[in-house]
């Protein structure tokens, strides 16, 4: 089971609600990408996009009046 360390991205008060929005929005576009190649995806995109998302390779960008709710 995959349970990485989430604490480097929520650290600068990012919500988990954008985390979780910006994963499921990423591992979409990576699933239309793999479509629209022809490719088939061995790994779950949603673990692709998370790993993704703690590498730094993408970035959520959450709005100010939601960062401390």
């Amino acid at each position: 089971m995959f349970n990485p360390d989430l604490s480097k991205v929520l650290k600068n008060h990012l919500s988990r609600y954008s985390l979780v929005t910006a994963t499921a929005k990423r591992a979409r576009e990576i699933t239309d990408e793999a479509n629209e190649e022809g490719e088939i995806i061995t790994e779950k995109p949603v673990s692709l996009a998370l790993d993704e998302i703690i590498d730094g390779k993408y970035v959520i960008v959450e709005p100010e009046e939601i960062r401390n709710i």
